[in-house]
């Protein structure tokens, strides 16, 4: 297998480019430029070989823009989605607040995509430096509406490549957009990596909006009901949608917990350092163990 040396932030870009994405919108902000910045190198490599009449190395990304917003961005990824195409976006703590209001037109209208979000200090502008204090913005839905998100959470740069190309797989399955939830720890932080080997999954998608071809009724992809009913009935399907997500998908690690007395939960990089002091107490003969939420 390949082996890389990478950031955590260039292995999500890895990690997307095997997934086949078509086209990334993005504003560049602390710790996440990276990798706004390995796209562009990546794009237009694969540009100046079109012009020398080679082969792309990547032919699926088609579309690269440094948006000039945060909201510019998430609502190109809205268009881009409603298109059809595996589309990302990438941003940090206070970026990610920005593009909370086009998150929940995202899963109102159940249209797939990956959002990164390599967490910073908070709130407001807060800090450049690492924290986990997106969490419940995350998983709970951070925008109005009592949405749900697909979200995943390494630990490793390896898991960061691999759970980029897992999101894509599963937003496209559900429908669904998803958030890859890490911190400024992991997204500047160096490790080896091999190319992960998860199969690119291509569904049909006779929902997009691709122009009307054969089709007798061109589609139209909205969420606004003014009456009561169709919106208790559009609410009834997310719901069971995320019923589905949760019992189908639930991924976790336990660490020494058959004995434990006391059980440490902890994501992200945060796992690392809690693995590293259940070992600590079990020395002292304190039966600690861990849950280690990924999912």
């Amino acid at each position: 297998m390949s082996r890389l040396y990478l950031k955590g932030n260039e292995a999500i870009v890895e990690g997307a480019l095997r997934a086949g994405l078509n086209a990334f919108f993005s504003y560049p902000i602390t710790p996440a430029s990276e990798i706004i910045e390995a796209f562009a190198e990546k794009f237009f490599a694969d540009r100046e070989r079109e012009k020398r009449g080679e082969k792309p190395l990547y032919p699926k990304f088609k579309v690269f823009m440094q948006m000039e917003s945060e909201i510019a961005s998430i609502n190109a990824v809205m268009g881009g989605a409603a298109a059809g195409f595996r589309v990302m976006t990438s941003s940090s703590s206070p970026g990610i607040s920005l593009k909370m209001e086009g998150i929940s037109y995202l899963a109102a209208c159940e249209l797939p995509c990956v959002i990164v979000n390599i967490m910073r200090g908070g709130p407001g502008l807060g800090s450049i430096q690492p924290e986990q204090g997106d969490y419940f913005q995350a998983v709970k839905g951070g925008g109005h509406g009592d949405y749900k998100l697909i979200v995943f959470a390494p630990n490793s740069v390896q898991e960061m490549a691999e759970h980029t190309m897992l999101l894509f797989n599963l937003t496209d399955k559900y429908r669904n957009p998803g958030m890859l939830l890490a911190d400024g720890y992991l997204g500047q932080m160096k490790e080896s990596m091999e190319i992960p080997k998860i199969p690119i999954e291509e569904y049909e998608k006779p929902w997009a909006v691709t122009g009307i071809g054969e089709r007798k009724k061109q589609n139209v992809i909205e969420f606004l009901y003014l009456v009561p009913e169709p919106m208790i009935e559009a609410k009834k399907r997310l719901l069971k949608k995320y019923k589905e997500i949760e019992k189908n998908e639930i991924r976790y690690e336990t660490y020494k917990i058959d004995d434990a007395k006391i059980l440490i939960t902890a994501y992200g990089t945060c796992s690392r350092v809690a693995k590293a002091a259940v070992d600590l107490a079990r020395e002292k003969g304190v039966k600690v163990g861990l849950l280690r939420p990924i999912t």
